[in-house]
């Protein structure tokens, strides 16, 4: 599968980027904010990642600075490992979701500590393998992978040749699946859609012409109120299991989704330090924003504002 074989989609993401960060949605990994340095200037720079919850937490949080607690707000588009790079370095102040980094938390959260832990998102994430569920009620043993090399022909594609496919999305994303796949000797090969957006337009066509197809996915995500979805049992996840990245195989963790601060930012950031350590919501929460922006295609600004507007008591705690 050609990783840019789905233009629409992807443009439709970058786009909705590109309205969130005010610039193109080229990399920006060495941007700071135009504000930085800025006399007597109350700014804040945040760090979004290219997947639709992390436009909405920083949607929400960008609304909530800049009309309740007047700052000029930046936002960076930025992969998860160079975010942290920017994020060490005061080219970013803040990474609203962090889904477990442990090698760049003990560089610059425990050595260097020019990082420090911003709080829970109030978020647990999950990654796994799924089918669709009307797959699943149809072939219930599909869901343990043990059985997986049972239904290979069912998944294959154009893209995968003779052995099935596992569909994955950006391979900047968290993902052990090659390995995973090479140590269960199962008869797939990972395709890369190459974007969250391009992904989710390729399940939503297998979901429409009703093919079986296995995907990497997590949670949250509005997808599977639109796409249903069942898990497929890997080998339970033990402490430690994902420790080499070549030898894993086991299923991925359940991960309290982590916020992590500019450890100067921490210090003198006043108000707007406060309010990014307290902030704290739902999977509910941020589904209904990522529903917004990515299904009824309200740009994250429009999504943020009329959630804002509905959720008072919620993010009151916040400004507290």
């Amino acid at each position: 599968m050609a990783r840019r074989r789905t233009p629409t989609a992807l443009a439709a993401v970058l786009a909705a980027l590109a309205l969130i960060t005010g610039c193109s949605a080229a990399d920006m990994t060495r941007q700071a904010s135009p504000f930085a340095h800025a006399r007597g200037a109350r700014t804040v720079s945040l760090a979004v990642q290219s997947w639709v919850g992390s436009m909405a937490n920083v949607a929400v949080a960008r609304h909530l600075l800049e009309h309740e607690l007047g700052y000029r707000v930046d936002v960076v588009q930025i992969d998860e490992v160079p975010a942290w790079d920017a994020l060490s370095q005061g080219r970013v102040d803040a990474i609203l979701e962090d889904w477990g980094h442990p090698e760049q938390e003990q560089r610059y959260v425990e050595d260097k500590r020019t990082v420090v832990p911003g709080g829970d998102l109030g978020v647990t994430g999950h990654i796994g393998w799924f089918v669709p569920t009307y797959f699943a009620e149809q072939h219930p043993d599909v869901t343990h992978w043990k059985n997986l090399n049972k239904y290979a022909d069912r998944f294959r594609t154009p893209e995968s040749g003779a052995k099935g496919q596992l569909l994955d999305g950006s391979p900047a994303y968290l993902t052990h699946d090659k390995a995973l796949v090479k140590n269960l000797k199962l008869d797939f090969t990972v395709v890369f859609a190459g974007s969250e957006a391009a992904q989710i337009t390729q399940i939503k066509q297998f979901a429409k012409e009703r093919k079986p197809f296995l995907t990497y996915w997590y949670s949250p995500q509005w997808l599977f109120e639109k796409v249903p979805m069942t898990e497929v049992e890997l080998p339970p996840y033990t402490e430690g299991c994902d420790a080499d990245p070549d030898k894993v195989a086991c299923a991925y963790p359940h991960t309290p989704l982590q916020k992590y601060l500019n450890a100067d930012f921490a210090k003198s950031g006043g108000e707007a330090a406060e309010f990014l350590k307290k902030f704290r919501w739902t999977t509910e929460d941020q589904n209904k924003v990522a529903l917004m922006i990515a299904d009824q295609k309200l740009t994250p600004a429009e999504a943020a504002k009329k959630w804002v507007d509905g959720n008072e008591s919620t993010w009151k705690q916040w400004l507290s």
